[in-house]
């Protein structure tokens, strides 16, 4: 029978303020926040505790139970942390001039997660599986370890923290949402420890002591960044295999403030720059892409040249353009207005460690005009998270499209809209034609969801609502929008659609999904629809 090693921070303040790499909201907490608490708290009980420590690190990945209702402040709040400027002022007093170090500060945005739990103190629980020829695992080294973690994310953070070794139906009756690491790519990247996670963080500790010497001629040292950790996918135990996705801030070129692109008009230009930002030798050469992954991958390309445009079986790079949904007042309400970021993501299978080295190289990229070779913007990479973005990758039962569906083939191939124009037809004809004209556009919609690989009873059960007209405020009618040549003697519609159980985004479908049409956008439910 399997045993579990579990360690269960209990959150005293239900707030959490951990960040990421790139400064977004970190949940759940890494495995290596936990580890280098665990680090910090037995050099503080003064233990040596290294060989438990390095019996950690060499584990694979824990499951994560983690609280369901955790939630990330839409705006947050600004405080304004004074800058580390004292000689600077200092200076000015001692050459008989005013200064107030109150001037300098720094704004500093907070945005928490927000944790709540109905049976008492949130808390989040790390699984690790203990096989019979671990028994003899040092649990008695690292649970004082563990118990003296008093702050866990940021120092407002204080934490109550417990371990204990447990059996598998102890850990199977756990509640909260389960994360499970992921081989394949998408999901939430957390860092984990490595073998040699220890000794880079004594090591940068060293570091960081040796920073200042009193020494003539001294010079300051700077600390090395933590660099023995893995990054690990991790996915909710419920939630649907998607891909990875990166989102993007598109800032003007002397980073002054966003570069706005039309959603009708400019929509379709934005993805061709990103395209040909990722197709440059700079770019390409670094992650080992020849000409023929180029044209696969990056362009789309499965014909050789010259021939009939023809897709791509294999994997593809998507650029995908993100309208901001802005509040305009409670007349207007939620409103699609420009884009201002873009939406990095893959079809089909690709490696995680890959997605990371594409997602990098897109960070201070330029996107250039090919018509006037001028910069109009570059990227900056931004968390999924921001409040104008959010809802595309929120978890829903309702979604409307804030760009159209291309119908994936003819909705009317055998012209029965001519017959509609016929007075001689009679009213249960034109009842008649009318419902197979509906059936052949719902059949269609399933079929956009199906290339997708959603699910088939979640395609069956779906309820759709579709127009020419967009069902949001600040979307144009469907035929204003730019599409690629090939896709242009197809229907466009928009689309809302009612899901039996919530999914996450993002969602897009259709023909044309890989430029940005068929954009959905989470909303609020409305009466029920056809299914057919």
């Amino acid at each position: 029978m399997v045993e579990y090693f579990r360690i269960s921070i209990h959150f005293l303040g239900g707030e959490f303020h951990g960040r990421g790499d790139h400064g977004e909201p970190e949940w759940p907490p890494s495995p290596l926040r936990l580890y280098q608490a665990m680090v910090a708290a037995s050099a503080r009980l003064l233990r040596n505790s290294d060989e438990a420590l390095h019996w950690l690190e060499q584990q694979p990945p824990p499951v994560i139970a983690a609280p369901k209702r955790a939630a990330i402040q839409p705006h947050g709040y600004k405080i304004y942390v004074p800058d580390n400027v004292g000689d600077i002022v200092a200076k000015s007093w001692s050459s008989g001039k005013e200064d107030d170090i109150a001037s300098y500060r720094t704004e500093k945005l907070i945005r928490p997660t927000f944790l709540a739990d109905d049976e008492g103190l949130p808390v989040a629980h790390y699984l690790w599986p203990i096989a019979v020829s671990q028994r003899d695992f040092p649990a008695a080294a690292l649970i004082p370890a563990v118990r003296a973690i008093s702050q866990f994310g940021w120092g407002v953070d204080l934490v109550v923290a417990d371990a204990s070794v447990i059996s598998e139906a102890e850990a199977d009756a756990i509640t909260g949402e389960r994360w499970l690491p992921a081989k394949a790519a998408g999901g939430v990247s957390l860092r984990v420890p490595v073998d040699g996670t220890l000794a880079d963080l004594k090591e940068r500790h060293q570091a960081f002591l040796d920073r200042i010497s009193l020494s003539k001629n001294a010079t300051f040292k700077p600390v090395p960044p933590l660099s023995q950790f893995k990054v690990v996918t991790y996915r909710r135990e419920s939630e649907m295999s998607r891909p990875p996705y990166a989102v993007f801030a598109l800032r003007k070129p002397d980073d002054s403030g966003f570069a706005t692109f039309s959603l009708t008009r400019r929509a379709l230009h934005l993805s061709g720059m990103l395209r040909h930002a990722a197709k440059q030798e700079d770019f390409a050469k670094p992650l080992g892409w020849d000409n023929q992954k180029i044209n696969e991958f990056v362009l789309g390309h499965g014909e050789q040249k010259g021939d009939k445009h023809a897709p791509v079986d294999g994997p593809r790079l998507v650029f995908i353009p993100l309208p901001s949904i802005e509040w305009r007042g409670s007349e207007k309400g939620r409103t699609v207005g420009a884009a201002r970021r873009v939406l990095v993501t893959v079809k089909g299978e690709v490696a995680d460690n890959e997605f990371r080295r594409i997602v990098s190289g897109f960070e201070g990229r330029e996107l250039v005009d090919e018509k006037t070779g001028q910069t109009v913007a570059f990227l900056r990479r931004q968390s999924d998270r921001d409040g104008a973005v959010a809802q595309y990758f929120a978890e829903s039962t309702t979604w409307a499209t804030v760009t159209p569906v291309i119908l994936p083939g003819y909705d009317d191939p055998c012209k029965l809209r001519q017959c509609l124009d016929d007075d001689t037809i009679t009213p249960e004809k034109k009842k008649s034609v009318v419902h197979n004209l509906e059936k052949r556009i719902l059949n269609l919609l399933r079929k956009a969801l199906r290339q997708d690989d959603y699910p088939e009873d979640l395609i069956q059960n779906a309820q759709f609502q579709w127009r020419g007209a967009g069902f949001l405020s600040g979307t144009d009618m469907a035929t204003n929008y730019a599409v690629p040549d090939q896709h242009r003697r197809f229907r466009r519609l928009h689309v809302r659609v009612v899901f039996d159980r919530p999914i996450s985004g993002p969602l897009c479908i259709g023909g044309g999904r890989f430029t940005g049409l068929g954009l959905f956008t989470s909303c609020a439910p409305f009466l029920p629809v056809s299914k057919g």
